[in-house]
């Protein structure tokens, strides 16, 4: 068994390296065209994580046609197509095109929230293109730490890893991340995180999205009313012409009284990443098997 996942490891790397290598060198425009084409292919070849997609949208939108939903999800891998160029071309953004590609709305709700000397709660979701925490905000000069999870080939890992913090945030593991996130607030930074993936039932609370219930993480619902931080809701979503619409919402705090639980909580940020995903469904990572309850 490992002398096959080595084996696995070595075949990723030398399909990867070399393909990252050549996206690189293209210009920006010519790799977001090339990858509308293989996410076209990919939403024709993977028929599994299709059927996955076509499933959950068909549930979370009961009103769309079998054709619409078909529609929305062929956008679906058009955008996750565009978003594995940008990510392998992360560290490549520029101060100048940090000014003309990334549009941000309500930056002053996230300065105001780090105005308070308490660190804060970075709140988004696998929407539009999620690896914006990683190096736009510290580029503004609002440092900030991120959540992410490990690949199975750390070779990839370590170099994806090292363009997320080319900008001078530190990934954290998402396996270790409860003591790490506790640190980086302590020392007044920011922390980004997605909570809208399966978490498995013994570390998560039950909450409705889309009208099921889905095992979500309790632990920033946790963190944020403990320690009253500042959660700041920011959705980064690819406009028609390749930009990025940076939509920061105002910072909200989780009761943390008597009547309010983890659960409400959670509930309520889940609440705030569902009604971003309804403003464009074809942005958010649908192969992903979300609702696994019994």
């Amino acid at each position: 068994m490992q002398k096959d996942r080595r084996l696995k490891t070595f075949v990723e790397c030398i399909l990867f390296f070399p393909a990252c290598f050549l996206v690189r060198l293209l210009p920006r425009r010519a790799a977001l065209m090339l990858g509308r084409g293989l996410g076209r292919i990919a939403g024709r070849l993977l028929l599994s994580k299709r059927r996955v997609a076509l499933e959950n949208m068909g549930r979370a939108f009961p009103h769309l046609t079998e054709t619409e939903v078909r529609r929305q999800v062929d956008g679906m891998f058009l955008h996750l197509g565009q978003s594995a160029m940008e990510m392998l071309r992360l560290d490549l953004f520029s101060d100048d095109d940090i000014n003309e590609i990334f549009i941000p709305t309500g930056l002053e709700n996230l300065r105001e929230a780090y105005a308070l000397n308490r660190g804060v709660i970075l709140l988004s979701a696998h929407l539009g293109f999620w690896e914006i925490g990683t190096f736009l905000f510290s580029k503004l000069g609002l440092p900030n730490d991120f959540v992410t999870k490990s690949m199975r080939n750390p070779h990839i890992d370590a170099y994806i890893n090292r363009m997320r913090e080319s900008a001078g945030g530190n990934r954290i593991d998402s396996k270790l991340g409860a003591r790490k996130i506790v640190r980086t607030l302590a020392e007044k930074k920011g922390v980004g995180v997605l909570i809208d993936q399966h978490r498995s039932p013994n570390e998560a609370v039950s909450v409705p999205f889309f009208n099921r219930p889905a095992f979500t993480t309790p632990i920033i619902a946790r963190l944020a009313m403990k320690n009253q931080i500042p959660v700041v809701p920011i959705f980064g979503f690819r406009t028609r012409d390749g930009r990025y619409d940076v939509q920061i919402q105002p910072m909200l705090f989780l009761k943390d009284e008597p009547e309010a639980s983890v659960e409400q909580n959670t509930a309520l940020l889940t609440s705030i990443i569902e009604e971003a995903i309804r403003h464009d469904p074809t942005q958010w990572l649908w192969i992903h098997r979300r609702w696994r309850t019994p």
